[in-house]
C-alpha cells in the first residue's frame, strides 16, 4: 500500500478550534477521519478528539493487519464515539453533552470505504472530475434532496443539523464503499469551515490542477480569505492513492516493509478532560517523521 498525505488545520475567526484529524494505518489497511466539535454545546474539542481516539483504538484493535469488515467496522466504531461522549457527559454531570461531526474512510486492498455524520464532507476527486462527495445530514441539504417529492416552505440555516455524535438520539451514519481506487485518485475530508466558502468547482479544480502540498494549503488559505474575520475553522487531510509500481518517485508513505503486528498513527492520545492543543503543519510534519522512522526500525528488526 502507498499513499502521500497532506493535512492542515487553522483557525478562523472562532475563540478556539474544535476541529481534529488524523489517520492511521497498518501494512495493508489505512483510516482517515476527521471531527468537528459542535459551536454551541460544551468541550467541542474534547468530542472532536475522543470521537478520532476511539476511531483509532478500535482500527489499531481490528486491522490485523486488514479490516474483516470496513463498513461494519466504520459504523461499529463511530457508534462507540457516540456512547463515549454521553459516558463522558454522565461521569461529569455535565447539563448537555459534548457534540461533534466525524467523517471516516478505510483504504484497504485498493478499495475506498467511507462513513460520516453530521456535516463534514468527503470528496472522491479522480483526473478533473468529482465522483462522489458526501450528503450532509443539515435541513437544508434534506429540503434540496427531498425538494421534487415532498416541497418545503421552511427555510433553514445550513449549518442546523439533524444529527451529529453526542446527541440524546441514535445517530445517523451513512456509509458507502467498496469504491475502487484508480492510481493517482485524490479524497479529502474536511471540515465546513472549507466547503462553505468554496464551491465544490473550486475544489476539484484546486485539487485536480496541483500537488497535494500545493492544493490543500490554497484551498485552506482561500476559505479563511472568504470566511472573513468570523469565519469558521479550516481543516483538511487530503489523500492521493498512488499504485507501488508507477508511484516510485513520488514522496509518500509505503507499507510494504511494514511488519503484520506494526500500526502507525497520527491521532494523539491525550487525557479526555484535557482540550488538546490545536494542529499545525509543522507538527504534524514531525509526527509523520518520527512514525516512519519508527516503523523502518521495526523493519530493520524483523529481517
Amino acid at each position: 500500500m502507498r499513499f502521500s498525505v497532506f493535512q492542515i488545520s487553522r483557525k478562523g475567526g472562532r475563540e478556539k478550534n474544535e476541529d481534529r484529524m488524523g489517520y492511521c494505518y497498518t501494512r495493508d489497511s489505512g483510516l482517515f477521519a476527521l471531527a468537528d466539535g459542535m459551536g454551541g454545546h460544551p468541550e467541542g474539542e474534547v468530542a472532536s478528539q475522543m470521537a478520532l481516539q476511539v476511531l483509532a483504538n478500535a482500527f489499531q484493535r481490528e486491522a490485523k493487519p486488514t479490516l474483516r469488515n470496513p463498513i461494519r467496522f466504520l459504523q461499529d466504531a463511530i457508534l462507540a464515539g457516540h456512547h463515549a461522549l454521553l459516558r463522558y457527559a454522565t461521569e461529569r454531570s455535565l447539563v448537555d453533552t459534548p457534540r461533534t461531526t466525524v467523517v471516516a474512510c478505510v483504504i484497504q486492498a485498493g478499495m475506498a470505504y467511507w462513513a460520516h455524520c453530521g456535516d463534514s464532507r468527503l470528496y472522491l476527486v479522480r483526473g478533473n472530475d468529482l465522483v462522489v462527495r458526501t450528503r450532509d445530514h443539515s435541513y437544508t441539504e434534506l429540503q434540496q434532496s427531498l425538494a421534487h417529492v415532498v416541497p418545503m416552505d421552511a427555510r433553514y440555516n445550513r449549518s442546523v443539523l439533524f444529527t451529529c455524535l453526542g446527541s440524546p438520539g441514535k445517530p445517523v451514519v451513512d456509509t458507502a464503499g467498496p469504491v475502487p481506487l484508480h492510481s493517482g485518485d485524490r479524497l479529502i475530508v474536511c471540515s465546513d469551515g472549507l466547503w462553505s466558502v468554496l464551491t465544490d468547482t473550486a475544489i476539484v479544480d484546486m485539487l485536480s490542477t496541483r500537488p497535494l502540498a500545493d492544493a490543500v494549503p490554497e484551498m485552506v488559505e482561500q476559505a479563511l480569505r472568504n470566511g472573513g474575520t468570523h469565519g469558521d475553522n479550516v481543516t483538511v487531510l487530503a489523500v492521493e492513492w498512488e499504485a507501488a509500481e508507477d508511484a516510485d518517485t513520488l514522496a509518500g508513505i509505503s507499507t510494504r516493509s511494514m511488519g503484520e503486528d506494526v500500526f502507525a498513527s497520527t491521532i494523539q492520545a491525550t487525557l479526555a478532560d484535557t482540550a488538546p492543543a490545536d494542529l499545525d503543519e509543522a507538527e504534524i510534519e514531525r509526527s509523520i517523521r518520527e512514525i516512519n522512522e519508527a516503523i523502518q526500525r521495526t523493519s530493520r528488526k524483523s529481517r
